[in-house]
């Protein structure tokens, strides 16, 4: 895995520390990490099939930043 930094309000933070605290995720980290992976399931799911989606990430062409390579 890697770290990111991400900027957040504060009130997502209290929510977030918030459903560490009631035991629902063991860490803030595991709480976003779910809202993430929820997330790219639902929005790169939503118009294509299983096999279509795989095709389609290897299709994508690379993003390159000045600072950093990024594979999609």
């Amino acid at each position: 895995m890697r770290i990111i930094t991400v900027k957040i309000p504060d009130a997502y933070l209290r929510d977030l520390d918030e459903l560490v605290k009631t035991g629902l995720y063991p860490s803030r980290s595991e709480a976003i990490r779910t809202a993430v992976r929820e997330l790219l399931r639902k929005e790169l799911h939503k118009t294509i099939d299983e096999g279509a989606f795989h095709r389609t990430l290897q299709s994508r062409p690379r993003y390159t930043s000045k600072y950093r390579d990024f594979d999609y």
